[in-house]
């Protein structure tokens, strides 16, 4: 297992960007209260919770982009896990209860073209950029989270 912790949790009414929050409630369709506003293709079950790294985060802040925690929609930040190994399939325990699987790496949209010095969100395409996509996940055990709870990448 490795592990690191949680951030930031994140939610908002739909769009972006997601506020900080001190805790949420992880259900089967993510975090409660945490709205999309194109819910055909944000959320459900199969993407549930969005999730990035702040390591990413900060590496495209050094690049110039105005990014921070949640501003490009993700509703868990975490720190201290090899993102590279958060791949679809792959598990993530969150805190004491939750458990997450990975189902697919975002695709960026032109919402989040405001977290980019240049607009182009495709800076975070997984096909273009691969490592640096945000990732999506449906819950497989409900719980709360909150800042400071760790985060394990389960090994297969």
């Amino acid at each position: 297992m490795r592990g690191g912790t949680i951030v930031q949790v994140s939610v908002s009414k739909g769009g972006v960007p997601k506020l900080p929050v001190l805790e949420a409630e992880v259900g089967e369709n993510g975090i409660v209260g945490d709205g999309h506003n194109e819910p055909e293709i944000h959320g459900g079950p199969e993407r549930a919770v969005c999730l990035f790294a702040v390591e990413r985060i900060e590496a495209l802040a050094a690049e110039g982009h105005p990014i921070g925690p949640g501003s490009t929609g993700e509703n868990i930040t975490t720190r201290g896990i090899d993102w590279e190994r958060v791949t679809p399939g792959s598990r993530l325990r969150l805190g004491a209860d939750v458990l997450l699987e990975i189902t697919r790496y975002t695709t960026p949209c032109t919402t989040i073209r405001g977290s980019f010095k240049d607009r182009d969100s495709n800076r975070i395409h997984h096909n273009i950029h691969p490592g640096w996509s945000r990732a999506y996940a449906r819950v497989l055990t409900r719980g709360a989270v909150r800042p400071g709870d760790t985060v394990e990448l389960l090994e297969g």
